[in-house]
Order: structure tokens, then C-alpha cells, then sequence
């Protein structure tokens, strides 16, 4: 493709210079970063925001989630990391909007043995990376946490992966958007042949699927949402992620007293809140934070990541399409990878020559005879495979 030079004031009948389809925060942003540099851009979606960051618990974690076999992606991951204090600051100072982005950390626990040396075998494999992972001792864990369970055999802390609001974050990055000239249409895009635009950017998520071609499943997760008594802070501040007898969980407090409880990773398409993910999710819950069993039930739903064949993101022109740019498939990581998708695709809206950043992410890695075949089944999901 080539790149785009802003193009002067018209009527609204010209024809748009960028349309995005899929209006969740990687849309969003992606729309906001084009519209400030002076294009004209149109966003398609009938319900904006009502895709899988309306599930998600807003992690921005690089550190706890960087998985054995995935080192590009935790690359890209510490690298969008990295923008978010900036992207906070100006979102909010764009928007007059508080995104519930907070620094406090992350601690990372192991409740038994078991539990506690698998913990154990990835804080080594992070630290291997560089990573900023500090091994703590019981005692050190709850004098950080004092309402941890006193079963918790240990844990680590990842000082530097925090944590934003998504059902805040989103309605911020529309107001960004909007006030940046883009236009939200309230229309659902079946085929890109229905889209005239100039660029075609494709963020749709799952349904990033039956526009493109593109190897991109559904990974349900289920969350509870629980609100503390009496309308107080919750009883810890930092992000917790832990192994609770072999379940994997985590518990993201918010200022309102709101805690995300999540997630369970299936690979299934439907949306149905099953008893048996509730009671798993609880339970563990409990275990490692037993004031949880005093807190409210306010919600349980699930939803729908979009997943790719090596759980990384595509993100660049499709092959065979220069005109149209795919950001999709970030499966767990959407909401840490908003600032850098935005940046890298705006720029390759403008400048028309890709970023050496998205090289790995590519959409023609899946195009190797038999792979996209291959790749429509549901995949084994990655150790630890946590939704963000």
C-alpha cells in the first residue's frame, strides 16, 4: 500500500480516507490515532464496545503473561506496555475521562506445593527473559497483602504490570475518537465489498473471521464480578494472580470496590454462564482471598477472546489486499496491546511501510498450504492462559 497524506476539509459525501470495522478499544484507538493525523475516518459497529472488552478485567500485564515459546509476543507485549502511562495521561487529558489506570502492581501466588513450584518454574523462566519478577516469602507476601490466606505458600511480585478499567477505557477512547473528527456508524459490516474507503482497517475480533479468511477462533471465558460490603475499597490493592490447587486465577481489585474474578479458557463459541465455572472460580477465589466470601455477587458473564493458531495477534496488510490492514486476533492481550496496534497501524495507514515490529504478526504466516485448514479447530490453549 502507499502511504496517506491528511486530506483537506469536504463535504461528508467524500469519500472516508480510513474505515475501521469493529468498534472495541484496538478499533477505537486505532480510529482516534488516524483521525488526529488528519484523515478522514468512519468506524462500523452496531453495538460499540459490546465485544470481548466488555468481559475483560483490564490487565496490562507483560510480565506475569510471558508464556514458554512466546518471546516475540512478550516482546510486543512490554513494548505496548511501556506506552501505557503515556496513552493514560493523554486519553485522559483528551477526554476529561479517568480510566481506573493503577501502578500498584501485580502479585503472583502459589496457594499449596503443587501450586507454588509451577508458579515457580515460570518466575524462572521470566526472570531467564530479564524480567522484573521478585521472589517473596510468605510473610512478605502478606505484609504487601495482609488479607492473603495464611495457606498461601509463597509468591513473586511483577512491580511494573498494572492494570485500566476496560468498561471505562472504552467509552473514553469513543469520546477521543469523535472529538478527533471520526464518524461511528451503527451498521454491521458482513463483506469488505460493503465498506468504500480509501484503507479498510479490519479489528473485528472473532469476526475478523468471515471478512478475511484469517484464522481467528473463539476462546470463551467466564468472570464473576463482586463488589465489597458497604461500598468500601476491596481489602487488597495489588492484582493478584494465582494457582489455587491447579486453578488458575486472577483478581483484579477496583476503586469503586469492584473485583474481577476470571477466567475460565474454553474453546467454545457460545456465551451461556455454566454453575460449574462459578463454583471453580469461586472457590479459588476464596481460597486465596477468604474476605471474597463476604463480598456481593453483582455479575457472572462470559465472553469470546479472538484467538489465533500461536495465540499471537495479526496485525498488518492481508496478503493479496494492500487496502485492507488486519488488527486482530489478540486473544488474552487486547487491552495491553491497544497503544502499540494503534500506533503501528496508523503509522502504516500514513507512511505505508510496515514497522519491522510487525514482521512476526504478520496475516500471510498462516497462509502456508495447509495450515489455515488446520487451524480452524480449536487449539490447546497456552499454560497459564489467563485472560487480560
Amino acid at each position: 500500500m502507499t502511504g496517506r497524506s491528511p486530506s483537506p476539509p469536504s463535504s461528508d459525501r467524500v469519500r472516508p480516507d480510513v474505515a475501521v470495522v469493529g468498534a472495541g478499544p484496538i478499533g477505537l484507538a486505532i480510529a482516534w490515532r488516524c483521525a488526529a493525523r488528519g484523515l478522514r475516518v468512519v468506524v462500523h459497529d452496531p453495538v460499540p464496545g459490546s465485544g470481548a472488552s466488555a468481559v475483560a478485567a483490564g490487565m496490562l500485564s507483560p510480565v506475569a503473561e510471558a508464556y514458554f515459546g512466546e518471546r516475540q509476543l512478550t516482546g510486543l507485549l512490554l513494548a505496548s506496555a511501556a506506552r501505557w502511562p503515556g496513552f493514560a495521561a493523554e486519553l485522559t487529558e483528551t477526554t476529561g475521562v479517568e480510566i481506573g489506570y493503577r501502578t500498584e502492581g501485580t502479585l503472583m501466588v502459589g496457594l499449596t506445593g503443587d501450586d507454588l513450584a509451577e508458579a515457580r518454574r515460570l518466575w524462572a523462566y521470566q526472570q531467564g527473559l530479564g524480567l522484573p519478577v521478585t521472589p517473596l516469602r510468605p510473610s512478605e507476601l502478606r505484609d504487601s497483602e495482609p488479607a492473603l490466606a495464611p495457606r498461601v505458600r509463597g509468591g513473586a511480585l511483577a512491580p511494573t504490570d498494572h492494570q485500566v478499567d476496560p468498561r471505562l477505557l472504552v467509552p473514553a477512547l469513543r469520546t477521543a475518537a469523535q472529538r478527533a473528527g471520526a464518524v461511528l456508524v451503527p451498521q454491521q459490516v458482513r463483506e469488505l465489498s460493503d465498506v468504500d474507503a480509501t484503507v479498510t482497517v479490519v479489528a473485528a475480533g472473532c469476526g475478523a473471521t468471515a471478512l478475511t479468511g484469517l484464522p481467528v477462533r473463539p476462546v470463551k471465558g467466564q468472570i464473576l464480578r463482586l463488589r465489597a460490603p458497604d461500598g468500601v475499597a476491596p481489602g487488597f490493592r495489588h492484582v493478584i494472580r494465582g494457582y489455587a490447587d491447579g486453578e488458575h486465577v486472577y483478581l483484579v481489585p477496583r476503586a469503586d470496590g469492584e473485583v474481577v474474578l476470571g477466567a475460565t479458557v474454553e474453546e467454545r463459541s457460545d456465551t451461556t454462564v455454566t454453575a460449574g465455572a462459578v463454583q471453580r472460580l469461586l472457590r479459588a477465589g476464596v481460597d486465596l482471598l477468604p474476605e471474597l466470601a463476604e463480598y456481593d455477587m453483582v455479575e457472572a458473564v462470559a465472553g469470546l477472546r479472538p484467538g489465533t493458531p500461536d495465540n499471537a495477534p495479526i496485525l498488518g496488510p492481508l496478503p493479496d489486499r494492500p487496502d485492507v490492514l488486519v488488527a486482530t486476533g489478540h486473544h488474552r492481550h487486547g487491552i495491553v496491546l491497544t497503544p502499540i496496534t494503534a500506533d503501528l497501524i496508523a503509522d502504516l495507514v500514513l507512511g505505508g511501510v510496515p514497522d519491522p515490529m510487525l514482521a512476526p504478526f504478520r496475516a500471510d504466516r498462516f497462509f502456508g498450504g495447509a495450515t489455515v485448514a488446520a487451524s480452524c479447530r480449536p487449539e490447546p490453549s497456552v499454560e497459564g492462559d489467563l485472560w487480560s
